[in-house]
């Protein structure tokens, strides 16, 4: 069975608002990586908007600032298939993307019984539901060192009906002052 991973940047105080957040280029390593053993990505539509068309655009013409943002971009537009949860996106970029106007939890209960790599989550909203019915099996999240002091907040809309315990199985800090804390359900 596949693992769905829920990877995310926040401040410490906690807000997920990628307009405040800088992170390092070891951040856009770490998640090149992370990419390189999925074979499908799952977005929201906001979250998709922001992922797509600018990280595909990038790996084709190679325009990131730095070569660690384009191979982050490279990583991005090698995973094979980008699913997205979306009543209102009319339509989708390239030929990767797959819009669902249905259940996340049945399409993802799913994708997670085929065959395949990871299956890398982002966004906010999305995982929160996700998280809520039990699909997330493996929680990664990027400390930036940074107060933000406003913003939208990690799983601020969630309500689980009893506290889901996790173990820490990886601890990272980068040379940017960026955290990676990995946890898998106990």
């Amino acid at each position: 069975m596949r693992k769905v991973i829920f990877g995310i940047n926040i401040s410490i105080d906690g807000c997920c608002d990628h307009t405040k957040q800088t992170g390092g280029e070891d951040v856009h390593v770490f998640f090149a990586q992370l990419m390189q053993e999925a074979d499908v990505l799952v977005y929201g539509r906001k979250t998709y908007e922001l992922m797509v068309p600018f990280w595909p655009d990038m790996a084709k013409n190679q325009s990131g600032d730095t070569q660690e943002m384009n191979d982050f971009a490279k990583a991005f537009d090698s995973v094979g298939k980008i699913v997205v949860f979306s009543h209102t996106l009319q339509e989708a970029y390239g030929e990767k993307t797959t819009i669902v106007r249905t259940s996340p939890q049945a399409e993802i209960s799913r994708l997670k019984q085929e065959e395949g790599g990871n299956i890398l989550l982002g966004g906010v909203d999305l995982p929160s539901q996700l998280v809520e019915s039990g699909l997330v099996d493996e929680f990664i999240v990027v400390v930036q060192p940074l107060v933000a002091g406003e913003g939208r907040r990690l799983f601020d809309t969630m309500s689980l009906p009893e506290t889901l315990q996790l173990n820490l199985i990886e601890s990272k800090v980068f040379p940017s002052g960026c955290v990676v804390l990995r946890y898998v359900k106990e």
